[in-house]
């Protein structure tokens, strides 16, 4: 980071929420105050947001700039008598001969919060300076720091036009990111805890959270907090298992903490929900990975790119997701009056599934009309319906990426598991070919996950396949809605 400083640069930052950017931000500028070098102070700007008028921004900004540097021990500037197309700029000139003769380097984060006409007069006056930039004249390397690249933010600015070189910021040297934590990351924070307190964890728990959280900060760290001091008590030091793991991660998504809230306030973009679609279905789409909506998807941190294909971000965000989208549905759809548990205490799959098929002819196409998301209605509905049941003594495991033509549920009910695999009976395609195809998916799916339970293999889940007919010419009710067992796979067909 310190080439940014002898270089004289100013650069971006950017990384999803909670991924740790103003834990750094902080941490990076107490270590260059520290020294003789030079001078930092991190500058929130996010009072601003939704603030689109410049001559009440710009106040504002200048504001927490003096906070700022009134809260970090440092002399505090002052604007003058300048208009809001001067004021920042007088600002920083002033606060940067303060400082002399230190160079000053100013944080700004949350600049995202920025709209319109303020975003556009911010980066102007930032431009203004950077020519003269040095010692007590200008910040000689100013950071904006957000969740997306500053392009996006300028191009959103101006309408949807892309960035051209008269760009107000057209002087960024740079772009950064924060990475996700990798597996040995994950393992050396809870290391320390072990030199803290001795206790441990066992490699499968560690392997668990890093699967689930795919490395994602602030997962990895309300995984260990909600095991240790939630599962287990604060004070107690028995080693951490994959149970108390698993028990941690149904805690954060039950409990729909501001992060995770987040993203599911993010489904009310438009954009956004034809990404998620294209996910659940898992039907190849060419133009998914190319427009606006997947770069947003990305930057925003939902998606990833998982073995060259599209993804959720980690299972954690997939089943908010999906939960999310699943509540209406689930909260309509009238309690069971018919036995869904069998003698054993298991879940009674065949006859849930058979209701389902009724559920579906008497109410799909009305329910659809006042659904948002068309493409993947019968997974929602499927999955809302599983869940009014499981709810409470099971669980549902669901995969899906794009390009994988299915979506895969795996039900766990007092400790049985069940397979579920859905796919869409598309025009141009034929009951019988979707059905061959999907019971070998199925079949593997079962296999592998199997593995996953107990790492050999053995376990035997009962597995269906559903079949959803999308074909704007449609067989018969009585045709459509079928059951048959083939190759250890009972298809249903609705």
């Amino acid at each position: 980071m310190d080439r940014y400083i002898d270089d004289q640069l100013y650069w971006i930052l950017h990384a999803p929420r909670q991924t740790g950017k103003t834990t750094f931000l902080q941490s990076w500028m107490r270590e260059i105050n520290s020294g003789d070098e030079a001078v930092s102070c991190y500058v929130s700007v996010e009072t601003c947001q939704g603030i689109t008028q410049p001559e009440r921004a710009m106040p504002s900004i200048c504001n927490s700039i003096e906070n700022a540097a009134d809260n970090a021990g440092l002399p505090v500037p002052s604007p003058g008598k300048a208009d809001a197309n001067s004021m920042l700029n007088n600002i920083l000139k002033d606060w940067a001969k303060l400082v002399s003769p230190k160079p000053l380097i100013v944080l700004f984060d949350e600049v995202d919060v920025l709209e319109g006409e303020t975003l556009i007069s911010f980066l102007r006056q930032l431009r203004l300076g950077f020519s003269g930039r040095g010692i007590s004249t200008f910040p000689i390397s100013i950071a904006l720091v957000g969740m997306r690249d500053l392009k996006d933010y300028i191009t959103a600015a101006k309408g949807g036009n892309p960035v051209n070189p008269g760009s107000p910021f057209n002087i960024k040297s740079d772009s950064a990111s924060i990475s996700n934590f990798s597996r040995n990351d994950v393992k050396r924070l809870f290391a320390q805890r072990t030199n803290e307190t001795g206790q441990q964890i066992t490699e499968e728990a560690l392997d668990y959270v890093y699967e689930q959280s795919r490395g994602q900060p602030w997962i990895v760290n309300n995984l260990f907090m909600r095991a240790v001091m939630r599962v287990l008590d604060d004070k107690c030091t028995d080693t951490v298992t994959i149970s108390h793991i698993r028990e941690a991660r149904e805690q954060i998504i039950m409990a729909r903490e501001t992060h995770l809230d987040t993203l599911a306030y993010r489904l009310e973009d438009s954009r956004i929900r034809k990404v998620m679609e294209s996910l659940m279905t898992g039907e190849p789409d060419i133009s998914l990975a190319e427009g606006e909506a997947f770069r947003l998807c990305l930057d925003l941190g939902l998606v990833c790119i998982n073995d060259g294909s599209p993804a959720v971000a980690n299972p954690i965000y997939r089943e908010v997701l999906a939960r999310e989208i699943t509540f209406a549905p689930q909260m309509a759809i009238p309690k069971q009056e018919w036995k869904w548990e069998k003698p054993d205490g298991m879940l009674d799959m065949d006859t849930l599934l058979t209701e389902f098929q009724i559920f579906w002819r008497n109410n799909s196409e009305i329910w659809e009309e006042q659904s948002n998301y068309h493409e993947v209605f019968p997974h929602l509905l499927l999955m809302a319906f599983l869940q009014r049941v499981t709810n409470g003594k099971g669980r549902i495991e669901r995969e899906y990426a794009a390009g994988r033509g299915r979506m895969d549920l795996a039900v766990e009910y007092n400790g049985g598991w069940n397979i579920i695999e859905i796919k869409l009976l598309r025009k141009g395609r034929t009951f019988e070919s979707v059905k061959t195809e999907g019971i070998q998916q199925t079949l593997n799916y079962r296999d592998a996950f199997s593995r996953s339970l107990d790492g050999s293999g053995s376990g035997n889940p009962q597995c269906y396949l559903v079949i959803f007919d999308r074909r704007p010419e449609k067989p018969s009710w009585e045709e459509r809605l079928c059951r048959i067992t083939h190759e250890q796979v009972v298809v249903i067909g609705c």
